[in-house]
């Protein structure tokens, strides 16, 4: 559409204008980003503005349980190889986020989008997209977001027959069934920690056999499909079985798992894995996940683990025992409101790390640690929480508002 510079009706102007007009009243007004108030009131003017602003561009979608924004953010940088890039890469990823983020990008090529899950399929039918990557499918916000099959029954129809590439991670078994609607998938074999939501076969029941790194259903048949990209210790697999060095900032196996999931979609675009790999060592922290902060004179390592499957990828790349670990849990709206995901989480896994447990639910928290076994202390805030931590760094692990609410105290 190269010939059609400016794709926006006078109304789409208006509504484009009206809404940055009223994120930026929000920002002035300390109450955040204002990006989800802007693209509310730029969709309450144009119910058709994110299909307007997408037309132009070829669009990404990532959408996921977890690791949606990192990876976000690796694809838009190895995609900026290729041309100028707009994200919504602070997270913002229901529809007025998103059109609040493209409405920013003028001179884009690319728009590379976080989707949250239980939108994935209408921000496709609005954004017809070149590429979607579906990375993993968990337990998360079980008041909100229902259980995983039916998000998978969401996907699957909400995909069927899309023209877009689909790169999606065949160890998980949601998600093969979800993307096996799809003409056109590209399977990468990017692992699977947590397996519990996993354990019966998503198209008849059965149950699932998991030899290995395997998995079928000896009912139905539905199995793993072979892939084309895979993650192998610390290097990408090509579809020519080249290994590629992944070199990045951000720490742990899941990382590694997002950027070979990134390559794949890059090489969608014609990036190569080299260059694409390469770009991905730009990325330090993602809207504050991982950074290292001073506060009180101590280091604190900032770590966002909102369900299960993240916390399991969380507690593997924390420090080893005896650093000091602190746990902060809400349950506002945001994070969702059901707590009980508590004891669907392994923290054993945290025995001779000293624990201090704040946030609204640091009761809840407390109850379970004390099940599992663990030493911690319960503390009314993060300050008082610091002061008592033995000496090391202090990795302090958190849910959605629990960890914004650690980074306005840290200055972050």
């Amino acid at each position: 559409m190269a010939g059609n510079s400016d794709p926006l009706t006078p109304r789409a102007k208006l509504a484009v204008t009206a809404g940055k007009a009223v994120a930026a009243a929000s920002r002035a007004a300390g109450r955040g980003s204002g990006s989800v108030i802007g693209g509310k009131v730029a969709l309450r003017l144009d119910p058709d503005l994110l299909a307007r602003l997408a037309q132009n561009l070829d669009v990404v979608l990532v959408s996921a349980t977890n690791g949606k924004t990192t990876t976000t953010r690796l694809i838009a940088e190895a995609l900026r190889a290729a041309g100028p890039v707009v994200s919504n890469a602070l997270g913002a990823n229901m529809p007025a986020g998103i059109t609040s983020a493209l409405a920013g990008g003028s001179d884009a090529k690319f728009g590379v989008i976080e989707v949250d899950e239980k939108y994935l399929a209408g921000v496709a039918r609005d954004t017809d997209p070149k590429c979607i990557a579906l990375l993993n499918l968990s337990r998360d916000q079980l008041d909100r977001a229902a259980e995983t099959r039916m998000l998978a029954e969401n996907w699957r129809e909400g995909l069927a027959g899309s023209k877009a590439v689909v790169v999606a991670n065949c160890d998980d078994p949601l998600v093969v069934w979800a993307a096996s609607s799809s003409p056109n998938v590209i399977w990468v074999a990017a692992g699977q920690m947590w397996k519990d939501d996993a354990w019966s076969c998503p198209s008849c029941g059965g149950v699932m056999q998991r030899p290995g790194d395997d998995w079928f259903c000896g009912e139905c048949g539905f199995r793993r499909p072979t892939p084309s990209w895979a993650l192998s210790g610390d290097h990408v697999l090509d579809p020519h079985g080249s290994a590629w060095p992944i070199h990045l900032q951000l720490p742990g196996r899941a990382n590694k798992a997002n950027a070979a999931s990134s390559a794949a979609v890059a090489a969608v675009f014609g990036v190569p894995p080299q260059v694409a790999l390469e770009r991905m060592y730009q990325v330090q922290a993602v809207a504050g996940r991982y950074d290292v902060v001073q506060f009180q004179n101590r280091d604190l390592r900032l770590l966002l683990a909102k369900n299960p499957a993240g916390w399991l990828e969380t507690f593997s790349l924390i420090d080893p025992p005896p650093a000091p670990v602190i746990l902060s849990v809400n349950a506002r709206g945001a994070d969702g409101t059901d707590t009980s995901w508590l004891w669907d989480v392994d923290y054993t896994r945290l025995t001779g790390h000293p624990i201090f447990v704040l946030g609204d639910r640091k009761l809840d928290l407390a109850v379970r640690l004390e099940v599992a076994n663990q030493h911690f202390q319960v503390c009314e805030n993060l300050d008082q929480a610091v002061q008592l931590c033995p000496p090391g760094r202090i990795e302090v692990i958190a849910n959605y508002t629990a960890f914004q609410d650690l980074r306005r105290r840290v200055g972050n």
